[in-house]
């Protein structure tokens, strides 16, 4: 398993009984995560002082238990990256930070490249991909089809002084963006994937990744430039293991490039345990020369 673990401003405290608890800056939470199937109590004393619990409801959804007064946003750095997280709705804060190990994987590979380096990021969420891409000196093309997606990760970028760097911010559905870009000649060096499990399109057609990735695999291959330096896929979902996510990029953009693909879990450092709790997986493929 591959570790995320060179946050300051972000600590997993401990988990128990389904739940994390988790420390974004000087706010305590505490989320439901169904793979933490273990029922022993956690025993970190934080479980009794955090600032509010998300309660899931046996309707679907749910809602913030808030125990202590939170500001409506705050602030949390990664290295020299600022993100700004907020309780939203359906658990989430606006960031996942498994991620960064992605994020210092992929910069290093640009700095490498010692070349000007184009970048897609598609589903892009909030925009820790792009920051950290766009920080390590590559020109960023991002994409997500929610308008606040994209205007949160717009604020990240100016949070983290990057507001000037070469950022397409695109709202759009990624398949359909990936075919116009295709058929304009856009090429890149560079394309990360990070789709969710569901969805709906545009028009309300259900989307459902393992029904859908090959296909899309297939389309971002046509992206890629003729010295292409990585294609990252991430994947949330337990029917693609590390080892099928692997497989599909052999088959997809294997059968066009010579890849080397590293595939692995990758997770959260617990404190409380020493050990860490697996956050999904990532295929890599690195281009051989």
């Amino acid at each position: 398993m591959r570790v995320s673990k060179n946050w300051q401003d972000y600590c997993l405290i401990d988990t128990a009984d389904g739940e994390r608890l988790e420390r974004w800056g000087d706010v305590v939470l505490i989320r439901p995560d169904p793979q933490i199937i273990w029922k022993c109590s956690g025993t970190a004393p934080e479980w009794q002082g955090a600032h509010a619990k998300y309660n899931r409801s046996s309707s679907g959804g749910g809602s913030w238990d808030y125990r202590r007064s939170l500001p409506e946003s705050w602030q949390i750095k990664y290295g020299g990256l600022t993100f700004m997280v907020k309780p939203t709705g359906f658990k989430h804060t606006g960031l996942f930070p498994e991620q960064a190990v992605n994020w210092d994987y992929c910069s290093e590979l640009i700095r490498a490249a010692e070349r000007p380096v184009n970048v897609l990021n598609l589903f892009a969420y909030t925009g820790g991909a792009t920051l950290a891409c766009a920080k390590a000196g590559a020109s960023v093309c991002h994409c997500d089809a929610v308008k606040g997606m994209v205007d949160w990760a717009r604020t990240n970028a100016k949070l983290s002084g990057l507001a000037d760097k070469p950022i397409r911010w695109i709202v759009d559905d990624a398949m359909k963006f990936i075919g116009r870009e295709i058929r304009r000649g856009t090429r890149y060096d560079g394309i990360i994937l990070d789709p969710p499990s569901y969805g709906r399109g545009t028009n309300g057609e259900m989307w459902k990744l393992e029904d859908s990735i090959y296909e899309l695999m297939i389309s971002v291959t046509e992206l890629l430039s003729d010295k292409p330096l990585f294609v990252l896929l991430n994947s949330y979902t337990t029917g693609l293991s590390p080892s099928v996510m692997s497989y599909l990029m052999e088959m997809t953009v294997g059968r066009r490039f010579d890849i080397e693909v590293l595939s692995e879990e990758i997770g959260i450092p617990v404190k409380q345990t020493g050990m860490a709790l697996p956050c999904g997986s990532t295929a890599i493929a690195r281009f051989r020369v």
